[in-house]
């Protein structure tokens, strides 16, 4: 699948033939098994994230107390299963939802009295009771962020179903996301990476950052591409109206956000343009989109010197988490 991500499929090769479901294995499921994968794989530590149950927040919208309620139990399983950091190696991220303040501050508080090392939030408006939405940057999340600063723990924004589906249903699209069935072109097109591009921009608009100048965020397999383009957009913005910035919104991003790229897109341009102390290696493996070993990353990297490419593949991981002493 390497070639088909890269738009290179070979001529003849039907792409959905190579979606082949296999057993799940048991480095999938039991994380002493995945410690012994990690050693094959040259991998010291890791970073895991959610996967369906990053469709939870979206479909629960209209009712915040079973949102919280199951991402409690998503968490609880979590900790008991993989633990939060197991042996320091494996590093299994919880996941908030910002639609009840009080609820969210108090499942933080659990989280890290586990050994939490990061928090997951779904890149899409936090739901309301009324329907509309509010931004990251609303007064009612600032007890959320200031205590991740304060705790030194970094979030985590990680691709899943953020609702912008209804913009692909105005263009007569599939109007909701649905795993593992017939890709809607269209619909896909439309929602593509606006919202995580939306997400970092409201909180950059907003202030959260401003406010909370110690707080990390992290942008885990939605691309780098938006970023380019939301840069752009913020400087147009702070042109037109500087009273809306404290300081210029690239030097924000610079200071605070960490960006995952797919290994096919171009890591330089990005590196530039952020600093490269702010990109991340993934991978995604064991997932279709992701490589079949996953330092082959490292050959991506054939523009950057050999210090970069330790930073990429290693220190701005440990950087992340608030363990840049411990690289070696």
């Amino acid at each position: 699948m390497d070639l088909m991500f890269r738009g290179q499929v070979p001529e003849g090769v039907d792409p959905r033939s190579l979606m082949k479901v296999e057993p799940l294995r048991a480095e999938y499921q039991d994380r002493d098994a995945r410690l012994g994968v990690m050693d094959e794989q040259d991998l010291d530590a890791v970073l895991m994230f959610p996967t369906l149950a990053c469709g939870i927040e979206q479909a629960l919208r209209d009712d915040i107390p079973a949102t919280m309620a199951t991402l409690r139990a998503f968490n609880r399983w979590l900790d008991e299963d993989w633990g939060f950091s197991h042996q320091d190696r494996i590093v299994a991220v919880p996941m908030l939802s910002l639609a009840d303040p009080d609820g969210a501050i108090e499942e933080l508080e659990w989280v890290l009295g586990r050994g939490a090392r990061m928090v997951h939030l779904r890149p899409a408006p936090v739901p309301t009771e009324n329907g509309r939405g509010r931004s990251f940057g609303h007064p009612d999340h600032d007890p959320v962020w200031a205590r991740l600063a304060e705790a030194d723990v970094p979030v985590a924004f990680h691709l899943g179903d953020s609702g912008y589906e209804m913009f692909a249903g105005a263009w007569g699209a599939r109007d909701y996301f649905e795993p593992f069935v017939a890709v809607d072109v269209l619909s896909k097109l439309v929602v593509s990476d606006r919202p995580i591009h939306d997400t970092i921009g409201s909180m950059v608009i907003d202030g959260v950052f401003d406010r909370h100048p110690a707080l990390r965020a992290a942008s885990i397999e939605n691309g780098s591409d938006w970023v380019h383009l939301l840069v752009k957009r913020l400087l147009k913005q702070a042109n037109q109206t500087p009273w809306a910035f404290a300081e210029s919104p690239l030097d924000t991003i610079r200071e605070h956000v960490w960006v995952t790229p797919y290994y096919e897109e171009d890591m330089r341009k990005l590196a530039d343009l952020i600093g490269t102390e702010r990109v991340l290696f993934g991978s995604d493996w064991p997932h279709g989109e992701g490589l079949s070993l996953p330092t082959d990353f490292v050959k991506e990297l054939h523009a950057f010197s050999s210090d970069e490419v330790r930073l990429v593949m290693r220190d701005n991981a440990l950087g992340l988490l608030g363990l840049a002493g411990a690289a070696a």
